[in-house]
């Protein structure tokens, strides 16, 4: 961290990475006095003051680097106004570091552990010895928390515990996201996180991490969301192209890869890992997510915990509430649930780090083909036995013509299907390349939010279109309309 500014109320330290911001939480002598905000509010004053027209791309990079410095700010507001409101004096359903959901979720496994390694889950996964300690970003998660910690969070202050559970907003929705599958309910049981926390704030004694104790309160919510929602997937009905019905996963949405870097880089921060290890993107794919909805919960917790967080089996067991034999023939059982609803090879579902330059190539020439409502050439960019869904509609349709025909209907301004004019702006969802689809309806004079189009391309070729509802655009920091152009 650079020195602080001298002359100057507050501080208005600037920071080198997001470690060192991590590490400056951890170092303050008094974090109950809600230096974190002031500081926050300290850099935004000093960025907004040094905004200036230039050139517009600089200028583009520095009013979204504050904007999300003032996002960052409305989030912290958000945990202390809601940890306001429920009351310094609001009865704890239990001790902070004993919240766990008091009846099972699911009946208990039993058996001998079950062979596999972290990261088991994938069909081609050897088989190993299971072991005490987790081999991901999160292993070791119970090392004890410092005193300075300890006591702001029991101090009662909520700006304090909104500072010092805000960096962690990010990773616990990822967390809260796969075991959930919906975008909409993990940003609610992140805020049931924090609640509870807040409610549960005197028990906590610094024994686990902070982020530790976090994660256990998420897992904990999540569990008991899936036990009030009975959500079992089903499969799409009929036949289409002689293909066999995929399963229909109503509640599953997109999740935005701007937040996925966010929660990639906060994980890096706090935990020391590189963010390779903290973060595996296959267990963000469409594919993987709508596999892992088969499992029951307490199978998908331990999943979840063990091969995706990658805690060790004896902390994965006291999180649950389950004998570590028990967790270990949970999470045998899950893989060998997962192996049966994920294609054979990795290769098939498991997206590169990066996006590469065919993906991008391909994603521009399909938005052009639908702009110009060119169905044959949106279906030559399809393979011969490509899948479209449009979860949570019943609809699909299986093969390239099949596909071509009903895109066909739907552009031909003299069909009765016709739905209007298009317009496409790009994006990436869930590590795929992505496509906001905008329609302008005949008769009206913008373009409105109508379908997110998530794209799994192989070896040069759309595969699979996943085509979802429009209202989580602004999570994607897309707009819900855009102007007609001239001509339109």
């Amino acid at each position: 961290m650079l020195p602080p500014r001298t002359g100057r109320q507050g501080r208005s330290s600037v920071y080198c990475s997001a470690a060192c911001r991590q590490r400056a939480y951890r170092s303050r002598k008094d974090p109950a006095t809600g230096d974190a905000v002031r500081e926050l509010i300290a850099d935004i004053e000093r960025r907004a003051r040094e905004l200036a027209p230039g050139l517009p791309e600089a200028f583009y990079a520095d009013v979204t680097e504050l904007s999300s410095s003032v996002g960052r700010l409305r989030r912290i507001a958000r945990i202390a106004r809601d940890a306001a409101q429920t009351g310094a004096g609001s009865p704890a359903p239990c001790p902070a570091e004993e919240i766990v959901t008091p009846a099972p979720v699911t009946e208990k496994p039993s058996g001998r552990p079950g062979p596999g390694t972290a990261g088991g889950f994938g069909p081609e996964a050897a088989p190993g010895a299971e072991g005490e300690a987790g081999t991901g970003s999160e292993a070791g998660t119970g090392a004890e928390e410092d005193a300075e910690v300890v006591a702001a969070v029991n101090s009662g202050d909520e700006w304090a515990f909104a500072g010092l559970a805000e960096p962690y907003r990010a990773e616990l929705q990822l967390h809260c996201y796969r075991m959930v599958g919906s975008y909409d309910d993990s940003a609610d049981l992140v805020q049931e996180t924090f609640l509870r926390a807040w409610r549960n704030r005197d028990g906590f004694r610094g024994r686990s991490s902070l982020r530790a104790w976090l994660y256990r309160i998420a897992t904990n919510a999540c569990l008991d969301f899936l036990r009030r929602n009975t959500r079992r997937p089903q499969r799409y009905e009929g036949s289409a192209g002689g293909a066999e019905p995929p399963a229909r996963i109503t509640w599953l949405q997109p999740y935005p890869d701007h937040l996925l870097e966010d929660a990639a880089g906060a994980v890096s921060a706090s935990a020391g890992a590189p963010e390779e290890a903290a973060l595996s993107r296959e267990t963000v794919e469409l594919v993987f997510l709508t596999a892992i909805q088969h499992l029951p919960p307490r199978q998908r917790a331990v999943l979840v915990v063990r091969d995706v967080l990658g805690w060790p089996a004896g902390e994965a067991a006291e999180l649950l509430e389950m004998s570590t034999a028990s967790a270990n023939s949970a999470l045998a059982r899950a893989r060998a649930t997962l192996r049966e609803h994920l294609p054979r090879h990795r290769a098939q579902w498991t997206a590169p780090a990066a996006p590469s330059r065919d993906e991008r190539v391909i994603l521009q020439r399909y938005m052009d083909a639908a702009d110009r409502a060119d169905a044959a050439a949106v279906a030559e960019l399809l393979r011969q036995d490509a899948l479209v869904t449009m979860p949570p509609g019943p609809l699909w349709v299986a093969g390239r013509d099949a596909i071509e025909d009903a895109l066909a209907r739907t552009y031909d301004p003299a069909s009765p299907a016709y739905f209007g004019r298009w317009r496409h702006l790009p994006t990436r969802a869930n590590g795929r390349p992505a496509a906001a689809g905008y329609v302008q309806r005949p008769g009206t004079a913008v373009y409105r939010a109508q379908v997110l189009d998530v794209l799994r391309i192989e070896n040069g070729m759309i595969v699979e279109i996943t085509a979802f509802e429009p209202h989580l655009f602004p999570a994607f920091g897309l707009p819900l309309t855009l102007p007609a152009a001239n001509g339109d």
